[in-house]
């Protein structure tokens, strides 16, 4: 298309209109040559001038021109104010020059307005305007964030991009707030091996203890996160919160509302401030009234500040309350004592007429007794908790969700106790997180949100992701938005170049964590503490799940490494604390383990590389200490001293494993290992069972390993010669020496050469998958040779050529099973309610089928079933036909409260339909292998009458199941920790 002089001239008006409307709406916080200062009144609350300072740093930060903070009018000025507290911002609405009608009463609510001629002989300013002192705060925030200054700026020294000028686009017509949450903030927890020893011996010696200047940092990551509330530390190790008077000062300077735990009742901290020789006894059956006392001083000392009050009461150190008489009604009884005894205080010690917010944590046996019929006031918030792992534990019921004080919830992202802890890395998944807290949030769980964070390092991503969900729950409605969340992250963090692929590497990270966390890699547990045990990971069947991990992993590593020299210096410190000591430390917890397994595996079958998998774990070991040395001693020039250990505990998963080495090296051999036998190729023994590799099968397409390998410490050279130009292998001959002491060898078919079975209708009926008949199956060998010796490994192939299959489109039996990923289903038929979605980010195969909406009832009639029921079909194909085991994995959510459970119905073919339940209960062995594991499996029996093509469907029970991988096994499934992976047509 040619453009006339028309066209053109078209063209540039319309470009010139865009930029003067875009020069209209933009405001220039710093030219060349100078900034626009900040104007606040004096009169306004403390964290007005602090956030117009931090503002100003970071102008600072970024030009290396400072703003000034001012009490007086200046033209071409940013004004920040709170309404009702700033003259400057009184007058701005009293003259009609803003209108605040849209945010003036809301909680936290504010407006960024570029104003013309605002007062006399002022031509321009940008006003900040708070409907409270922290709305004010977080609008001045808000103007860094919009110059790219991340929260982490301090807390991981992501250095703002240098820059000569900033200017800010403003959208006068936008509203910032009402947020989705009340109170949003974090659970300073476990504490003492790393926030607490870095605050004492490297950043507040003077204090010698998470004191005032630490808090105040922290305060000010949670301005900048738009937090509002925290549950300070309160381990033995760290001093009370209240046992220095300036905490509270500062909190109320940052306008932070201070809360605490489920077990510190009344803003106390039992651990670190009953003493027992002056007290008494901590028990309120006895010792009421020096309790009352307690209570009474800290309602006192905290009347003037903002408090969320958590009521009830537990034992010490996180234990069950003592009672008189070992019943429930006696326990209940006397916890609504408590709890009536506290509200009296509460009220006596509080300004007239203010409510202060109280929160109720049904948390262990505390929700047995709130179950059991506790009479609860209604304006007391009620916070559910997850079951330390992720998983919350129940909800509000529709009566519940009427309750004035609302509904909240206390997550973990650090945990420390039963099964095993996980106080080192963030191995959560935050699509996990993100699913719970949505369900939370759709069940008017809206009035606080607490996340245990640990030391807060290396939390962070997931900690930001908590609070953005909590700011504005809006955008996260939909699960696509939590990649697009990640890479935006990414990219304020390192810049747009290698966004995407820091993105992926954590999310590949996150998947890997979510199958087994880097904790529990040792197969411990803890309370009492175990040794390290036997890893379910198999290491000869599917691929050798072992070292599939260890690649994973490597890739990881590379992929990491390859970034890391190409990033601006100035993100270097940042990306090591935000991206590349959480991978690496990850990949190495895990290879040290895995790599350890791999070295006593080996070693049964003489390998000499036993040694060098024993010397690739103690290189993992080392590696982890050296790169948290690094964190802690050189990294910042010594900062972050201290806030990092490799350790947390000293429990056995942390220790350097043992490893074997090959009983003797006094061998010149070549050892053959297959994969799916446990023990190596041994010719000399007649019907050894370990000669043929597994089945090909022509629909499946298979690739299976075979490993060569060094049986002494001399040099062997290798060849491998298939039998059928069909046979094809990733390596034919190689040497091995005490630097390269095993290969793997892939095979493969070339299933164009390869001959076809007999042309047949349908499959052969009834067979074993070994035994198939021999017109369906291509035998052939592959010869090694070393040495002068040889063996033979079998090769059979299955290749029939099925009518039924010329156009099938689905899943087929191999080896004795059908394996499905669950999202990847046939047909989806909708429900009257409901309906089958998928999820990203989460299960083993990064992705599950969901039934949604969570509002939708439950079904469990077989009949409604069959008519109303959302409905998941797989058409497969088998082989062999008669009963089988329909193990189906699942997230290992709970219930959302009384009268729903984790359900889903099941059949094959026209069977009626069985309910399967993935709940438990309690701290149950079901429990606590689900949690370990991040997975539920539960089995039901099928019918398959005759080999041929069938459908599995799944039907929901009740809405929120979360359905991962679907196994039909006739009886082929070996041990391992996974499915096998999908047998996909």
């Amino acid at each position: 298309m040619k453009f006339n002089s028309m066209h053109k001239l078209f063209l540039c008006l319309t470009l010139l209109t865009l930029q003067f409307l875009k020069a209209q709406n933009s405001f220039q916080m710093a030219s060349k040559t100078s900034t626009a200062n900040i104007v606040i009144d004096k009169s306004d609350a403390k964290v007005v001038e602090i956030a117009a300072n931090l503002l100003a740093n970071d102008v600072f930060n970024i030009t290396k021109k400072k703003p000034e903070i001012v009490n007086k009018l200046e033209d071409y000025a940013i004004i920040a104010g709170t309404i009702g507290s700033s003259k400057w911002i009184d007058k701005l609405i009293n003259s009609k020059k803003i209108d605040v009608s849209t945010i003036k009463t809301k909680w936290e609510t504010f407006k960024i307005i570029l104003v013309d001629n605002p007062f006399q002989n002022i031509e321009k300013a940008l006003v900040v305007v708070g409907s409270d002192r922290r709305a004010t705060a977080y609008g001045l925030l808000e103007l860094s964030r919009q110059m790219g200054v991340s929260p982490w700026e301090w807390w991981a020294d992501v250095t703002p991009e240098p820059k000569i000028e900033i200017s800010i686009t403003v959208d006068n017509t936008k509203i910032y707030g009402n947020p989705s949450v009340k109170y949003r903030g974090v659970f300073l927890n476990d504490e003492d091996w790393g926030l607490q020893r870095w605050a004492a011996l490297t950043y507040e010696p003077e204090t010698g203890d998470i004191g005032p200047k630490t808090y105040a940092k922290v305060f000010e990551l949670l301005l900048r996160l738009r937090a509002n509330t925290i549950w300070p530390a309160m381990h033995k190790s760290t001093k009370a919160f209240y046992f220095y008077p300036k905490n509270k000062e500062v909190a109320d300077d940052y306008a932070i509302v201070i809360g605490s735990s489920h077990a510190e009742p009344m803003l106390s901290n039992i651990n670190a401030e009953w003493n027992h020789e002056t007290m008494g006894e901590y028990r309120y059956d006895t010792n009421s009234e020096s309790i009352k006392s307690f209570f009474k001083k800290r309602a006192k000392e905290t009347a003037n500040y903002d408090g969320i009050y958590t009521i009830g009461m537990r034992g010490e150190h996180d234990s069950p309350m003592i009672v008189g008489e070992d019943d429930t009604d006696s326990q209940v009884k006397l916890l609504e004592k408590v709890i009536t005894d506290q509200r009296a205080i509460l009220k006596a010690n509080s300004k007239k007429g203010e409510h202060k917010p109280q929160a109720f944590v049904p948390y262990k046996e505390v929700l047995h007794y709130y179950q059991s019929g506790l009479n609860l006031p209604e304006d007391i918030t009620l916070v559910w908790t997850d079951d330390n792992y992720g998983y919350i534990r129940q909800l509000s019921n529709p009566e519940e969700q009427k309750r004035i004080g609302g509904a909240g919830v206390y997550y973990h992202t650090s945990y420390w106790g039963r099964p095993h802890d996980y106080l080192w890395l963030n191995s959560t998944s935050p699509a996990l997180m993100w699913e719970e807290m949505l369900k939370a949030y759709q069940f008017n769980s809206q009035d606080l949100w607490i996340l245990n964070v640990g030391d807060i390092k290396p939390h962070e991503y997931n900690m930001e992701l908590f609070l953005d969900m909590a700011w504005d729950m809006a955008p996260f409605q939909n699960n696509t938005y939590l990649k697009t969340h990640k890479q935006n992250w990414a990219k304020r963090e390192f810049g747009e170049k290698y966004a995407e692929k820091i993105a992926d590497i954590l999310s590949a990270n996150d998947v890997l964590a979510f199958k087994r966390r880097p904790e529990f890699m040792a197969w411990s547990q803890v309370e009492p503490v175990t040794k390290s045990g036997v890893t379910e990971l198999s290491q000869f069947h599917y691929g050798d799940e072992v070292s599939k991990r260890i690649s994973a992993f490597n890739e990881l590593l590379e992929q990491v490494e390859a970034v890391k020299p190409n990033l601006p210096e100035h993100r270097k410190d940042a990306f090591y604390q935000l991206v590349y000591y959480p991978i690496v430390a990850a990949a190495n917890q895990n290879n040290k383990w895995l790599y350890a397994y791999k070295s006593k595996f080996v070693a049964k079958q003489g390998r000499f590389s036993a040694t060098a998998f024993a010397k690739e774990s103690e290189d993992a070991f080392n590696t982890i200490k050296a790169e948290t040395d690094y964190y802690n001693t050189k990294l910042k020039n010594g900062k972050w001293n201290h806030i990092m250990t490799m350790q947390p505990r000293f429990l056995p998963v942390f220790d350097k494993p043992d490893t074997a080495i090959p009983a003797s090296t006094n061998v010149n051999d070549l050892g053959i290992a297959l994969e799916s036998y446990q023990m190596e190729l041994n010719n000399k023994v007649i019907n050894s069972y370990a000669d043929v590799l597994p089945v090909f099968n022509a629909y499946t397409k298979n690739t299976y390993y075979i490993d060569v390998f060094l049986k002494g410490n001399q040099t062997l050279n290798w060849e491998a010669k298939p039998e059928a130009s069909w046979i094809k292998l990733s390596q034919s001959k190689g040497v091995l020496n005490i630097e390269n002491p095993e290969e793997r060898i892939y095979v493969t078919i070339d299933w164009n050469q390869v001959p076809k079975g007999e042309n047949k209708k349908e499959a052969p009926l009834g067979h074993d998958y070994q035994l198939i008949p021999p017109s369906y199956k291509v035998n052939s060998a592959i010869n090694f040779s070393s040495n002068e010796n040889n063996h033979k490994v079998g090769v059979s192939v299955f290749n029939p050529e099925l009518e039924d299959l010329k156009n099938f489109k689905g899943f087929v039996e191999d080896k004795g099973f059908v394996s499905i990923n669950a999202e990847n289903a046939t047909r989806k038929t909708k429900g009257a309610e409901a309906n089958w979605e998928t999820y990203e980010g989460l299960g083993y195969t990064n992705k599950v089928a969901v039934a949604l909406p969570r509002s939708a009832k439950s079904i469990t009639d077989a009949s409604e079933i069959l008519k109303d029921s959302p409905m998941l079909e797989y058409d497969f194909y088998s082989f062999n036909f008669g009963e089988v085991n329909i193990n189906v994995q699942a997230i290992p959510t709970h219930a959302f409260f009384e009268g729903y459970g984790v359900r889903c119905a099941l059949a094959i073919d026209d069977a009626e339909p069985e309910i399967i339940d993935f709940q438990t209960f309690g701290r149950s062995d079901a429990w606590k292998q689900n949690v370990l594991k991040n997975a539920a499996i539960k089995s039901a029996k099928g019918i398959v009458n005759k080999a041929g093509k069938h459908t599995l469907k799944i039907w929901m029970v009740d809405p929120g199941v979360m359905i991962d991988q679907i196994l039909i096994d006739f009886g082929g499934w070996k041990d391992s920790y996974a499915f096998p992976e999908e047998t996909r047509f």
